[in-house]
């Protein structure tokens, strides 16, 4: 039976998307990340830098490839890598396109986070998994981040 641990709450503030129009797949769009904060029982930081590659499928699927990294509260860096998926009823991801307030359980948001860090304290991080469950409200995402032990 799987075990999952709250690790941490990622705040993301989206910055400028650029949509590259459509490729091969989809629709290709980045965002760059403008600020944010990471708060957990362990683990608190401010976000240096990151963005977020999506590709929109024809199925109306969002693939998320996103990259980030932090400066945890001692000075130590964490890079987080997240891939997962958001999609739902096509009004329900409308209104989330024109920054309206839903309800998180009306779609589906979910990603895989691996890490990455030089900090010898936080060694453990580097074999270290995360599954969490992510809501967007307008100009920024919300990730609840559940280590899996």
């Amino acid at each position: 039976m799987m075990k999952t641990q709250h690790l941490f709450d990622l705040t993301l503030e989206l910055g400028q998307m650029v949509s590259l129009g459509p490729v091969a797949a989809g629709e290709r769009r980045v965002a760059g990340i403008a600020g944010g904060v990471l708060a957990g029982e362990a683990l608190r930081g401010e976000l240096l830098s990151g963005s977020d590659t999506q590709l929109m499928r024809a199925d109306g699927v969002l693939e998320i490839d996103a990259a980030y990294v932090v400066r945890l509260e001692h000075g130590e860096l964490l890079r987080i890598v997240n891939q997962g998926y958001r999609h739902g009823p096509a009004e329900v991801l409308a209104r989330l396109a024109r920054g309206e307030a839903v309800d998180p359980a009306d779609y589906f948001f979910r990603t895989v986070m691996r890490f990455e860090t030089a900090a010898p304290a936080l060694a453990w991080l580097n074999g270290a998994i995360a599954v969490a469950n992510a809501e967007r409200q307008g100009g920024k995402v919300i990730m609840h981040a559940w280590q899996v032990l």
